[in-house]
């Protein structure tokens, strides 16, 4: 899979990922790739609420660096230094069981199973530029 979209506003990204969020089914991993602002905590919010009701409250992992949701794991690796915290975070049970979405990637590139969905996200404004791979 190698597609790109454009998307020219935050209305379009959700709703690319409502629709994105019906196709997933665990096990499987989305990596969320892009500079801060680009909206990947939007992103894997839409599809966990999308999955798990429109009323499911999504915070940002940043600080907690995983949030759990029933069969779908969000990690935020942003602030992770050492790839060896990744299995005491769960990283591994999570991406053999779960939906598993990862920003911030890099640091557990390793870990990432060879069919990892990676969703490459650059923007100008409120456009959005997606390459899913």
């Amino acid at each position: 899979m190698n597609k790109t979209y454009e998307l020219k506003n935050i209305d379009e990204t959700r709703n690319w990922a409502h629709e994105f969020a019906k196709t997933l089914h665990a096990p499987v991993c989305v990596a969320l790739h892009g500079d801060l602002g680009m909206g990947k905590s939007e992103i894997a919010r839409t599809i966990i609420q999308t999955l798990r009701g429109a009323d499911t409250v999504v915070p940002s992992p940043t600080f907690t660096i995983v949030q759990s949701y029933d069969g779908i794991s969000h990690f935020d690796l942003y602030r992770v230094n050492d790839a060896s915290e990744l299995t005491e975070i769960g990283l591994p049970y999570a991406v053999q069981n779960d939906i598993t979405l990862i920003e911030w990637p890099e640091i557990a590139s390793d870990m990432l199973p060879a069919d990892t969905i990676h969703i490459y996200i650059t923007g100008d404004g409120d456009a959005r530029h997606l390459t899913v791979k």
